[in-house]
């Protein structure tokens, strides 16, 4: 529940900001006409319902102590109040006059003044790099009840009647996208870390510190020989890259499944279909991962020879699943201590390597 909660009160401060700022939503619809939003898009962003929280009243009651929201300009209310678990645990919130995030005992604790109502921070604390960034070494820990290591196959698995182990897990990371003037007004470099954790009110010691620091080096960092990176701070940015490197007419695709699985299961492959207007001197893509930070950034990146696939799975308890899967030709240059490698004991450059894309995740083909 604390993850579903820390998902909500990410989408009612930025609700409270969303009417002073263009909608990207609205960039989305100018830019990419007649494109559909794929549910890792949809889920970043704040529900444009939400928008006019502070002219009306909204409450939220759930047993003793239990849950309670509170919204809008009502006689006892001066603003808007979320509280999960009594006064000395679970999840609270208040707003405005300052943001009051706390989720749990020692969890994430986050106290937001009111400048510009910056949303409150929603960050998932995971060890080691993204598994999806190919400059990085794996660490031990990442192979021990990893869902990311499942993710990771052979091209040659890639047909109809192929079975693997997997978990399809929603994303952890509640943090939603900013619009592109709040985001390009909040500093996003190692160099103004100091100001960026102050800004947040995240102690420079906590683990969501180390986090956030970690995913802003990862974006600093050069690409491997063949890649453009770019971490998009906003979705109004993540669709000038995208569009950039691939044109106007592209089509972005997330994973979707029927439902939420807490544990790894065997998954049978019904098919396999190509995506995107590729051929075999020119195969190229943008893929873009959702990262941990306070709100919404996605490390994107455009490579050369890679396949792009849109998967037909059924779990053995007849969960089905509409998986992308990204094949990638050439990984000669990745780290030879990727976890690809590490999971499926092969080198680089030896064979095609494929991946699912979790479920924030996205990849971005050319049209047909």
């Amino acid at each position: 529940m604390g993850l579903k909660f820390l998902h909500i009160l990410a989408y009612l401060s930025l609700a409270l900001v969303a009417s002073h700022a263009a909608l990207p939503e609205t960039y989305w619809n100018t830019k990419l006409p007649n494109t559909p939003m794929p549910n890792a898009i949809k889920e970043s962003l704040q529900p444009s319902g939400l928008t006019d929280l502070e002219d009306k009243s909204t409450s939220v009651d759930v047993g003793k102590g239990g849950v309670n929201v509170a919204s809008g300009k009502g006689h006892n209310s001066g603003g808007t109040n979320v509280n999960v678990g009594g006064h000395k645990g679970g999840v609270n919130v208040d707003t405005p006059g300052g943001t009051h995030v706390g989720v749990g005992k020692g969890g994430v604790g986050v106290y937001t003044p009111g400048h510009h109502g910056k949303p409150p921070v929603s960050v998932g604390v995971h060890p080691g790099p993204s598994p999806f960034l190919y400059n990085y070494a794996a660490k031990d820990d990442q192979l021990n009840d990893n869902p990311n290591v499942a993710l990771f196959f052979l091209e040659k698995d890639l047909h109809q009647g192929s079975n693997m182990n997997m978990q399809f897990v929603k994303t952890t990371n509640g943090a939603a996208f900013l619009p592109r003037e709040e985001a390009d007004s909040i500093p996003f470099s190692s160099k103004k870390m100091p100001e960026i954790l102050n800004q947040f009110s995240v102690d420079p010691n906590s683990e969501e510190a180390h986090t956030m620091k970690q995913t802003v080096q990862e974006c600093e960092e050069p690409g491997i020989k063949g890649e453009e990176k770019y971490c998009a701070t906003s979705l109004e940015s993540m669709v000038d890259f995208t569009t950039s490197k691939l044109g106007n007419k592209v089509q972005p695709l997330s994973t979707e499944t029927e439902k939420e699985e807490s544990e790894m299961q065997k998954y049978t492959i019904l098919g396999a279909k190509k995506v995107g207007n590729n051929n075999n001197n020119n195969d190229k893509s943008v893929v873009c991962h959702k990262q941990n930070y306070a709100y919404a950034v996605f490390y994107c990146h455009k490579t050369e020879t890679t396949e792009s696939y849109m998967v037909s799975l059924v779990g053995a308890d007849g969960t089905k699943a509409k998986a992308v899967a990204v094949c990638h030709k050439d990984t000669s240059a990745w780290n030879p201590k990727h976890l690809a490698f590490k999971v499926l004991k092969v080198t680089p450059g030896s064979v095609p390597v494929c991946h699912f894309l979790p479920q924030d995740h996205i990849v971005w083909v050319p049209k047909n």
